[in-house]
């Protein structure tokens, strides 16, 4: 493991990328944000060694490297998934190497279905915390405690400091944001109204199929996380639609306007 991420980084930093200190992750639909950076370098995931290979339609599986407001940033443009048959290693890969590439602050954001009927799709929610239901961890792995500790604290996994600095942009910026818990489960299928229930028993506001295992990973890395969810659709059980993937590349881009006003004010404080 060590050896690939030693790999992966001497190729990146060959090619002129970082270092960078913050990181931001664009989700499903999510790309406009590159337009408003000044940069340096964009290589593709699939000419980086041991990367995977980018499989989800929608997720282009690109790097960017510039700045942003005058900071220098990473942005991945695009995720990895569990149900593309990757592995927890795979998926959360480019994690460690953003921790490589001098990375202290990650910034996600992911497309979520909003199981609280009080939020309205095309907006965003702030993740306060998140429940785990993709049968799995990223630090189960053999080997793991080479990378930094197995048992890692996830009292707070995501950072209270830049939690309250959003809250206070999107004040400021007469943005609506809601804030809750996601969940993460394994997909590609969506849920039934049973499933969708039974999340709302257990805690969730939000569901999707990314972002959990990175975090884990970036919380064993000591990397300060933020993580916020672009609500495509409404999860009512009792009047389930067919899925509607138009309107969720819609709703998607609908929520990225209010998002890089908050990721531009935000970077601006790192």
């Amino acid at each position: 493991m060590i050896k690939k991420i030693e790999q992966s980084l001497a190729f990146l930093q060959e090619k002129g990328m970082g270092p960078a200190s913050i990181g931001i992750v664009l989700g499903t639909g999510m790309y406009e944000l590159i337009a408003q950076m000044t940069l340096k370098k964009s290589i593709a995931y699939a000419e980086i060694p041991h990367f995977p290979e980018a499989t989800q339609e929608f997720q282009k599986g690109m790097l960017h490297y510039g700045s942003l407001g005058g900071k220098k940033v990473l942005v991945f443009q695009g995720r990895y998934h569990l149900y593309e048959g990757l592995s927890f290693f795979e998926i959360t890969y480019f994690v460690r190497i953003f921790k490589a590439l001098g990375g202290k602050s990650l910034l996600l954001s992911n497309a979520a279905g909003t199981i609280n009927l009080h939020f309205k799709k095309g907006s965003l929610m702030l993740i306060e915390d998140h429940i785990n239901l993709q049968g799995g961890s990223p630090l189960a792995l053999k080997g793991i405690e080479t990378l930094g500790e197995r048992f890692v604290d996830m009292s707070m996994p995501y950072d209270l400091a830049l939690r309250e600095k959003v809250l206070s942009i999107a004040a400021a910026e007469k943005i609506s944001l809601y804030q809750g818990v996601y969940v993460a489960v394994v997909g590609p299928q969506l849920e039934t109204p049973a499933e969708y229930r039974y999340l709302k028993i257990i805690g969730a506001d939000a569901v999707g199929m990314s972002s959990v295992p990175e975090v884990i990973v970036a919380r064993q890395l000591g990397l300060e996380v933020l993580g916020l969810s672009v609500l495509t659709d409404e999860c009512d059980p009792d009047h389930l639609k067919p899925i509607d993937i138009p309107e969720i590349m819609e709703m998607a881009k609908k929520g990225e306007k209010d998002f890089i006003k908050i990721v531009k004010a935000l970077v601006a404080t790192l």
